[in-house]
Parts: structure tokens; sequence; C-alpha cells
């Protein structure tokens, strides 16, 4: 396969309400999709980069320069445009696993196109849909909250995660597990606490919480591993996940027994299979986070979400918990599932009206 065009399209997609984390409150996404042509078919990538380096390293004005300047001259340096093939190239550009994971993205649905092969088919899925859980950000108020999550249950969402942070957190999650029961609850804290809070996390042990994601800094392993001795609520790493390699450290470090995988944060979604091989060889059950995707990276999310170890409900969430209307057809939640797309390559393409009108700029390589 050799690729004959790209083209870097930014958009700008306005949520359906404020979401509110550790890192900031977010109104709209401005989102970096990648388009290759090959071949007589075409690839999509979306680069998951927010605009500002808060969640990493990486932002996206830098993922644009990036692939740009470094990564596209990686892949025409191939004799062949293969998503396998343009690893060993991009790894002599360090870092920027969003920007990678965006291009390789693109190529490996262009090769999947191609071959008339799904993307759950090739990265081995075992379901036809996946349970569906919902991420709840930080609210003015706990009545704010559980309205909230009160619209999410009755939706029919499997479960309920809340974005935590020093001074919104024990009480907020004893209000929602006191007034909705033994509903499947977990906290995400975006790495917004340390170690010296070990005591006050320890109080969420008696919510019955399935799991602490990222409580501590991203470099802060052996934190991790220490808190998991401390805390009876399973210790879930999200931002110190950065590869298989650093899936296999933590979970022999005991920093972790959960790991929530995200392919933008990996470097892609042969990597992110990797990781799910990693933690399955060791026991360690997965999920799918997200990062407010729109239909083209959600279909590929949903996808990655099929394989078999994926055993919790991932952020895979339906379309309208983020967006009024999305760039692509809708995904539905159907009793509290989200069905896997089917078709050639990630199965989904944008709607070229929608595409046009949310489109902010264009770049063709």
């Amino acid at each position: 396969m050799k690729v004959e065009r790209v083209e870097l399209r930014r958009i700008g997609l306005p949520l359906v309400g404020v979401f509110r984390t550790s890192f900031g409150v977010e109104r709209d996404r401005d989102i970096l999709l990648v388009r290759v042509e090959a071949g007589g078919v075409e690839g999509w990538g979306e680069c998951v980069a927010l605009p500002r380096p808060v969640y990493s390293s990486e932002y996206l004005d830098g993922a644009v320069e990036v692939i740009r300047r470094f990564l596209l001259p990686a892949v025409r340096s191939l004799p062949q445009h293969r998503a396998h093939a343009v690893e060993p190239v991009f790894a002599k550009v360090k870092g920027h696993p969003m920007a990678k994971a965006a291009l390789q993205t693109a190529l490996l649905d262009a090769e999947l196109r191609a071959a008339g092969t799904s993307f759950a088919g090739y990265l081995g899925g075992v379901r036809e849909a996946v349970p569906a859980g919902v991420s709840v950000g930080i609210m003015d108020s706990i009545g704010e909250l559980l309205d909230a999550v009160d619209g999410f249950v009755e939706q029919g969402y499997q479960r309920i995660k809340l974005k935590i942070e020093p001074g919104w957190d024990v009480e907020p999650v004893r209000a929602v597990r006191e007034r909705f029961g033994d509903i499947l609850l977990q906290v995400d804290a975006n790495t917004a606490y340390t170690l010296a809070d070990a005591r006050h996390l320890a109080r969420l042990d008696p919510f019955d919480l399935l799991l602490l994601e990222q409580p501590l800094p991203e470099d802060d392993l052996r934190g991790h591993a220490e808190l998991a001795r401390r805390v009876r609520t399973p210790i879930c790493l999200d931002e110190s996940i950065t590869s298989a390699k650093s899936a296999a450290d933590a979970i022999a470090m005991g920093a972790t027994s959960v790991v929530n995988i995200k392919p933008g944060r990996v470097g892609g979604y042969l990597e992110a299979r990797r990781v799910h091989d990693v933690c399955a060889a060791h026991g360690v059950p997965v999920w799918c986070g997200g990062m407010l995707e729109s239909g083209i990276g959600r279909a590929a999310n949903v996808a990655l979400a099929a394989l078999p170890n994926f055993t919790l409900p991932g952020d895979t969430s339906a379309s309208d918990r983020y967006y009024a209307r999305d760039v692509t057809e809708p995904f539905v939640l159907e009793n509290g599932q989200v069905r896997v797309p089917d078709g050639p390559g990630i199965g989904v393409l944008p709607d070229p009206d929608v595409l046009a009108e949310v489109t902010t700029s264009v770049i063709r390589l």
C-alpha cells in the first residue's frame, strides 16, 4: 500500500454540557482528524491530544507539527506504507504517542478497508457489542451531580465513573452510593493526589468502588504500589501506562490491579493490543478509556473494547453523551451496550456535509 495524499483536518464540536476535571473545564472540543488516501481507499484516524499540554506533554498544534515534519517523512521513506511497518521508524521520534496513533490508525483503517476486514476482527474482538460506561465530570453541587447520574442510570449505562479531586471526593461518592445503591461505581482522580493523601483516600474504601483510577502523578509507580497497600479499593492506572512494557512494570511492582487502555496514550491500537495481551497474561483486567472522541475515534475504541480481556465497562458512551451531532452516524445505547462496527476498517465514515460545517482548518499534503 502506498499513500498518495494526507489531510490534517481540525474540527470544532460543541459539547452538550460543560465537562470539568482536575485538568480544567471543557465546553467544546478542538479535534484533529487525519485522513489518508491509498490505492483508491481512504483511512481515518483521530488525534486525542488536547489543545493545551495538561493531560500529557502533547498538545494539538504540536501534534500537527510532528506529523508534518517528522512522521510523514518517516512513512514516505518506507517502500510500503503499512501500519506495522511504521512502528520502527516512528520509534526514532521520541514521544508524541498521540500524533503517532492518529497517523497509524489512518493507515491501518485504509489497509483494512482495502482488505475488507473490520477493525474488531483484525484486533481479535470477540463481542458484537460492548458494555457502556459513562464518565461524569466535577459538578458545582452534589444535587447537580445526583441529577446527572440519575439521567445516565435511567438511560441504562452499566457503570458510572465520577471525576474527583481534593475537596470533591468522599462526600460526592457517598451521596451517589446512598442514592443509587449497588450500581457499578468507580472514581478517577487524574493524578490530583499525593501519597500523603493515602489516609484520606482510604475513606473511599467503604463505598465498594470498582477502582480508584490514577490517584497519584503518572511517574510515581512506587507511590501507587505503596498506596495499594494502604487502601482496599483496587488501584487502576491510566496516565502511567504508556506501553506494554510500562504495564508489565507496573503490574510487577504491585502498582496496579486494573489497567485503563487508551490507544492514543500508548501510541496506537497495535500497542494497545499488546497492553491488553500483557495484562491478560498476568490476570489483570482492562477497560477502554475515552478522551471525548468523535465518532471516528469512538468507532476504533469500541472495536478495541471487543477484545476478550476488556472485562469491565469502559468509557464507550453513546455519541449523545457528549455531542448533539457527531461527524459520523451516532453510536447509540442499546440495553446498556454499544454495538461494535462490523464494516471494513473502523466501519464508519464522516458525513461530508457535517464535516464541512464543523471544519476550522485543513492542511493537505
